[in-house]
């Protein structure tokens, strides 16, 4: 039996002052000095640490704003003298979509590997846009000591990559007739994407490759940066997918067979070039790359009728929205029609559908599985977990208050390492509770979760008429 799939952590603490989202205001001066006062029942000892902040004192933000938000003081105070509240700081981080809240979350996992816990309970809406107008059917929850992270069953999140034969022939000795393509196989469904070149780093592409091998995935990583990781790169090929623009000069011959795996932008020589590649490597895996801008959903779903065709990445913005669009549409809806295509042809079994952008928290990757994708790839994600606040600062040209660019390699692998491994447990608890026991089987299992659109145009539809 093949020994489980398990990703080794340990905890990283963060290098700068933390960001907390609440804080609580004491209100001393009508203070009863009660013997049992309820700040020193904190169960998170905040009362306590105050003396050892206070000592140490760097920003005034790691003493007020490191409340877990449970409440209990705030309810629990005889007097009513505490009050929580929110640190405008925190308010100010991250996008419309990379919330503060995400980015919150995301340096948890980072720390110590953990599923993360909501002290104060979910406060945000019921349904919004993108991810947040999808839900999942955990009505298999019935079973805690048999389902998830804690059970005696073992769920797989194995994945395949590569073209897979519409039917298998064998001649009258019962052997099979023809070659069958070449597959590589993932222990996870998660492949770590380059970053956009507005938020890149140069110094992290070894930390990227140390990850993926810990972890048992794949970077991908322009061809173009190669020289600069040249030692590093040729001990890890095997976690390395180089990125080549179709126009661009052939990678050598001595790197293409020793990789398994190659991503080409999509163009007009694509053929071409895959056809000169798989001359010196007929066994390696080529991916096709495919923005999705307003004809990226067509592309795709031609590109998946060629027979030299074996993987395509569908790739999104950072806030998975289409590229280039005045009414950009979110590529979990791109996905479904996609999917659904392919499922109307009858080929959808044959080629890999990989997704990338707008994947910002685990539960966005069993989703994006669901609406069609056999796996996806992630990027900001992995940089947010180095305590970029993403501020954008890179993006326009200045100075990274997170530092990352000083960051330790030991640091930078451990927390992404983490964040993996937090973002596994998780795809597996979902998993579990949906009563899936194998993630080739997540792939495009819509029945398995609910829409927003669906549930409002079978509920209200009848009544009202399609929303405009």
């Amino acid at each position: 039996m093949p020994k489980k799939y398990h990703i080794e952590t340990k905890k990283i603490p963060r290098r700068l002052p933390s960001i907390g989202k609440f804080g609580i205001v004491d209100w001393r001066e009508d203070c009863a000095n009660c013997h049992n006062c309820v700040k020193k029942a904190c169960v998170y000892d905040r009362y306590r640490q105050e003396t050892d902040y206070i000592k140490n004192l760097n920003d005034i933000n790691s003493l007020f704003f490191d409340c877990m938000g449970c409440f209990s003081c705030v309810q629990k105070c005889t007097k009513g003298l505490l009050a929580i509240t929110v640190n405008p700081v925190y308010e100010h981080m991250g996008s419309s979509y990379f919330t503060p809240d995400i980015i919150a979350t995301t340096w948890n996992q980072a720390d110590t590997a953990s599923i993360p816990v909501s002290g104060a309970g979910y406060r945000g809406k019921f349904s919004g846009t993108g991810f947040d107008a999808m839900w999942t059917d955990m009505s298999e929850i019935v079973r805690p000591t048999r389902d998830g992270i804690h059970g005696r069953e073992y769920i797989s999140t194995s994945v395949d990559i590569g073209r897979k034969p519409r039917l298998l022939t064998f001649n009258e000795k019962g052997i099979l007739d023809g070659k069958l393509f070449s597959l590589v196989e993932l222990p996870i469904p998660l492949i770590i994407d380059k970053l956009p070149s507005k938020y890149f780093f140069p110094g992290l592409l070894p930390v990227f490759i140390e990850t993926a091998r810990r972890t048992g995935t794949m970077v991908i990583i322009d061809w173009e940066n190669f020289a600069s990781i040249k030692d590093e790169a040729q001990r890890n090929l095997a976690n390395i997918i180089f990125h080549l623009d179709v126009d661009k000069p052939l990678i050598p011959p001595e790197i293409l067979r020793q990789s398994k795996l190659i991503e080409i932008s999509d163009g007009a020589n694509l053929e071409k070039r895959i056809r000169e590649i798989k001359t010196i490597n007929p066994d390696l895996v080529i991916i096709a790359r495919v923005d999705l801008d307003a004809h990226g959903e067509q592309r795709a779903i031609e590109l998946a009728h060629q027979p030299y065709i074996e993987a395509i990445h569908i790739v999104a913005d950072i806030s998975g929205n289409q590229v280039n669009a005045d009414k950009p549409i979110f590529i979990k809806d791109a996905l479904r029609r996609i999917h659904t295509s392919l499922v109307k042809s009858g080929i959808r079994d044959e080629v890999t559908i990989i997704a990338g952008g707008g994947i910002a928290l685990a539960e966005h990757l069993a989703k994006q599985m669901l609406c069609g994708a056999d796996l996806v790839t992630v990027n900001m994600p992995l940089l947010i977990a180095l305590e970029c606040r993403f501020c954008q600062n890179c993006r326009d040209g200045f100075t990274c208050p997170a530092e990352i660019e000083k960051i330790s390699r030991e640091y930078g692998v451990g927390r992404m390492t983490n964040l993996i491994a937090a973002w596994h447990d998780q795809v597996i608890e979902v998993m579990g509770a949906m009563g899936i026991r194998e993630a080739r089987r997540l792939r495009g299992e819509a029945g398995r979760a609910m829409f927003f659109e669906d549930l409002e145009e079978d509920t209200f539809g009848r009544l009202f008429g399609a929303r405009k």
